[in-house]
């Protein structure tokens, strides 16, 4: 049985959800089709998600394409959920972009087409809403500028923006379409080119259909179908080209188990359910499995766990199976320890980077009733199993707790999750910029056991660190022989090293720097781990001290399209947020202008520009850099023991010691 993988991704309100509900109404997977509006489909099981209309979390469904299992992802659409978007792209074997045909390319489309190019992921993409006022074929004029010159029309519509809208499939036998077809695919398929020039009446249409699944495969062109979610009306013709054009995954079940965890949620029981892609071998309910986490500088962190129940996703009646094979998807229950990101079964080293950008902003978040606080932390360290962008931070000493954000719709979720999971209502303060810290020295420091005084650490520690290249992180690196210490203290002083810089000087995470371990040693038998943790934030933080480092601030790259009548208040608006324009560009009505603007201001260009562009503009922002903030550096506060302040910490680790915590 093959297997396809798919996920439906597109701006909020282009339909994509609707268009889940109709592909599996289409292919018999459900008898009625669901309604977002009704908050009946599939899909989005939250209560949020219905009355909003919006998807929150990814969800997978299936269906049966002939002998083609086809796993569909369904992922949400709004901006400030990208990172649920991020985790699908992982486990994708190809995508449908949904557009609107009345919105036409909308800014987060563009995001997202940016991404499947960059991973070459197969995409079809789907022309939505047909049938409403205002659309109209100018979406494939769109699609072409702003997306990809790339794309084949794969049918045609009549009545386009009436009710009555109908789509009818291009056939490869037709006069004009084996030509645009040919000129499309002959740039990348020499073979075709030479038979087309040569007669090409003798190209056949199974020739052009492989030559055009060849070439979507490889991510280089992308069919277009118009067609109504609603309606049902061109999803017959999306449907065969699932089944047709993209590539299917029949695994590898005798080789060795390789497989991703993409998604965390949690059963009735509060048990993790791990959402698993197995890309290589199978497994089964009863078998021990081993997992590793992927962490800083190369290096992974090994698990196990015993698989004590399975669902696979798959064709209808074989959700009971037990047994998992490459190629599927399965929800996976009774590995406690796993997290989202995990790797199942062989370890790969390399620190898997994120194809989105981390939250550029954060937001104090408080319990309303005071006796809530202690479980409002609980809480939001379970939410960030299910997203761990949110990166929950708390001050020792403090009530304060702070959550990471892409935008303010992303705290409404939160807080009707809190309330409706958990019972428990929450505020927000206003949202703050995350900023980072960087090395802008070189700094040493070092304390060996015969020197420790009355501190206690059977332990010799010392750190070089100086600025790394830009984007490189955090790089470790040993100045001493790997057999100075035994394994166990190297991961001991390699993780407090990479646990230690999330706060720096001003209380920012410190990046694109290199720690080099200089000096090591150890008392045979006295010394533990614990001495190694315990003294690492000290000297490493006085090296950094030493060093200095300087706060930096994110800054996205800006687009703008706007007709030409609008522009002077639209730069002028940008100007007031801090925007670095560059030179406009003038084509017919319409001009278009990029340049850099500060993250801290994006959310507010985003409200105020739309009322200057009358309905004809578009704003698409991305991370670009960070820059060194001007004037004074902003600083947050610390969480956790200050390795600044030597005495505070020594006390607050007796503290900790006596109570018996790590």
């Amino acid at each position: 049985m093959k297997t396809l993988n798919i996920g439906i991704l597109a701006h909020v309100d282009a339909g994509k959800t609707s268009l889940t509900e109709r592909l599996l109404f289409e292919t018999g997977a459900i008898e009625t089709v669901g309604s977002v509006d009704s908050g009946t489909t599939q899909t989005d099981s939250m209560d949020l998600e219905r009355k909003r209309g919006i998807t929150i979390r990814s969800a997978v469904v299936s269906f049966s394409i002939d002998d083609l299992d086809v796993n569909l992802i369904d992922t949400p659409g709004h901006a400030d959920f990208i990172s649920e978007v991020e985790r699908a792209l992982r486990v994708l074997d190809g995508a449908i972009l949904v557009v609107s045909a009345v919105e036409g390319v909308q800014a987060q489309t563009r995001v997202l087409m940016r991404t499947l190019q960059r991973l070459g992921v197969p995409t079809l993409i789907f022309a939505n809403k047909i049938d409403r006022m205002g659309a109209g074929t100018h979406v494939v004029t769109a699609i072409r500028e702003r997306l990809t010159p790339h794309v084949v029309v794969m049918s045609e519509v009549q009545g386009i923006g009436t009710a009555a809208a109908q789509v009818t499939p291009r056939s490869f036998g037709s006069r004009d379409f084996p030509t645009e077809l040919a000129e499309t695919l002959a740039d990348a398929d020499d073979a075709l080119l030479a038979a087309y020039l040569d007669d090409p009446h003798h190209i056949t249409a199974e020739q052009y259909r492989a030559g055009l699944a060849a070439q979507v495969c490889s991510g280089r062109v992308c069919p277009v179908f118009y067609g109504s979610a609603v309606t049902g009306e061109g999803v017959a013709d999306l449907v065969q080209a699932i089944g047709q054009l993209m590539p299917t995954d029949d695994g590898n079940a005798d080789g060795p188990l390789s497989g991703t965890v993409f998604k965390i949620e949690r059963g009735a029981a509060g048990e993790k359910v791990a959402y698993v892609r197995l890309w290589s071998g199978s497994m089964a309910v009863r078998d021990r499995i081993t997992f590793y986490r992927p962490g800083p500088g190369g290096q992974a962190t090994e698990y196990s766990g015993k698989i004590t129940a399975m669902r696979v996703f798959g064709r209808r009646g074989r959700e009971s199976e037990t047994r998992l094979s490459a190629g599927g998807i399965a929800e996976v229950r009774g590995l406690k320890d796993v997290l989202i990101g995990d790797r199942i079964g062989e370890s790969t080293t390399g620190y898997e980077q994120p194809h989105f950008a981390r939250p550029g902003l954060e937001s104090e978040i408080r319990a309303e009733h005071r006796a809530d606080q202690t479980k409002l932390y609980a809480a939001l360290r379970q939410l960030a199993e299910q997203d761990p962008f949110i990166n929950v931070r708390r001050a020792d000493g403090r009530q304060a707790i702070t959550v990471s954000l892409y935008g303010e719709v992303q705290k409404e979720v939160i807080q009707a999750t809190l309330a409706e999971r958990f019972g428990i209502s929450v505020g927000f303060g206003d949202t703050q910029t995350v900023y980072i810290e960087k090395v802008t020295g070189v700094g040493t420091s070092a304390e060996v056991i015969d020197k420790r005084g009355h501190d206690g650490f059977y332990a010799t520690v010392g750190f070089r660190v100086e600025p790394g290249q830009p984007g490189s992180g955090v790089v470790y690196r040993l100045g001493v022989e790997p057999g100075s210490l035994p394994g166990a203290f190297h991961t001991a002083i390699r993780e407090t090293v990479h646990e230690t810089l999330r706060q720096g000087l001003c209380g920012w995470e410190v990046s694109d720097c290199v720690v080099t371990l200089t000096h090591s040693g150890y008392a045979s038998p006295v010394s533990t781990g614990w001495d190694f943790r315990a003294l690492t934030p000290l000297v490493l933080m006085d090296a950094v001290r030493k060093a200095g480092t300087r706060v930096y601030e994110p800054v996205n790259r800006f687009e703008v399209e706007t007709p030409v009548r609008t522009l002077n208040a639209v730069l002028k608006r940008l100007a007031e947020a801090g925007a670095v324009p560059e030179e406009p560009v003038v084509d017919g009505d319409i001009c278009r202008v990029e340049g850099t603007l500060p993250a801290s201001r994006v959310h507010e260009v985003e409200r105020r520009l739309p009322a200057l562009f009358q309905g004809e503009g578009v704003f698409l922002s991305e991370f670009a850099e960070y820059r060194p903030v001007a004037g004074k550096a902003p600083v947050r506060p610390r969480t956790g023991a200050n390795p600044l302040d030597r005495q505070e910490y020594l006390v607050a680790l007796s503290i900790k010691r006596s109570a018996g915590r790590p």
